[in-house]
């Protein structure tokens, strides 16, 4: 496990992915699990394996692809990770931002993130999409911040502002293109553990009590590390399932019902994006 990369090795990942596309994206995605498939909407992609790059981490987890998609949607040069690497994988937290700090280098300014995550409210269901008004670090509070470490000034502030983590501005987009379209939005906070176990019962409750409304194992890491490059954000989660918050025999959670999940999301999830690549900018 490497916990520190330099400038130079970032330079190196991208690079070599400029190297083979002839496209110069400034909007990057990340899909989460089971949203892969968003990535065959774009044209005439260039697609690059993640075990190709030099140092990015690979993905060990189902439907997680583990490929760069870059290309055309909707008349924007976009760069798609088709799934991501966790830190219950193994991963350092600096390997798995390691992807963002290459986007950022490849000339990404806007970095729209995805996860599946479990639903903390009682009156969200499986299929629904949340945008994501903050979060709560719970494993960066801990000490697993991505951002540990000598801070390079070329890449970030030492210490980085995050009230505004994700943009206001990109947030009201989102909602005003959900209007449009008349698909649902809830908007909510997501909390981030490290898993890979689902919560207790016990945990549900104690998320619900410090403002959680969706919780996951991915997404926060990416975030910090996309702000302290000064990258603008916009985060939205898949509602995979609602949680347990008391023990039921015959009910459990699994990484199944959230790729099921998935199959319901991606065409809302869909709708969503390329209306907000269409008004971006405007």
């Amino acid at each position: 496990m490497k916990d520190f990369f330099t400038n130079e090795e970032f330079t190196e990942a991208a690079d070599y992915i400029r190297s083979r596309t002839q496209y110069r994206p400034t909007i990057g995605l990340i899909l989460g699990s089971g949203l892969s498939p968003l990535a065959d909407a774009v044209d005439n992609a260039d697609i690059i394996p993640y075990e190709n790059i030099p140092y990015f981490p690979i993905p060990s987890v189902e439907g997680h692809v583990g490929r760069l998609v870059i290309g055309r949607l909707e008349g924007r040069d976009v760069l798609i990770m088709q799934g991501r690497a966790h830190y219950y994988e193994g991963y350092s937290m600096q390997q798995i931002t390691l992807p963002v700090r290459v986007m950022r280098l490849l000339g990404v300014e806007t970095l729209i993130v995805t996860n599946a995550a479990g639903g903390l409210r009682p009156d969200f269901t499986p299929g629904d999409l949340m945008l994501i008004t903050d979060h709560i670090n719970l494993i960066g509070m801990a000490g697993l911040n991505p951002l540990r470490g000598v801070n390079d000034p070329t890449l970030g502030p030492r210490f980085l502002d995050m009230s505004q983590a994700y943009d206001p501005a990109l947030r009201a987009l989102a909602l005003r293109v959900a209007k449009e379209l008349n698909l649902p939005l809830w908007q909510g906070v997501y909390v981030c553990l490290a898993g890979p176990t689902f919560e207790t019962p016990a945990d549900i409750r104690f998320l619900r009590i410090i403002g959680a409304d969706a919780v996951g194992m991915s997404t926060v890491p990416e975030v910090i590390v996309a702000r302290h490059g000064g990258m603008r954000v916009l985060g939205i989660s898949g509602i995979s399932n609602v949680a347990i918050t008391e023990p039921e025999e015959g009910k459990e959670a699994s990484h199944e019902e959230v790729l099921q999940a998935g199959q319901m999301l991606v065409p809302r999830l869909i709708s969503l994006l390329r209306g907000v690549l269409q008004r971006l900018g405007e």
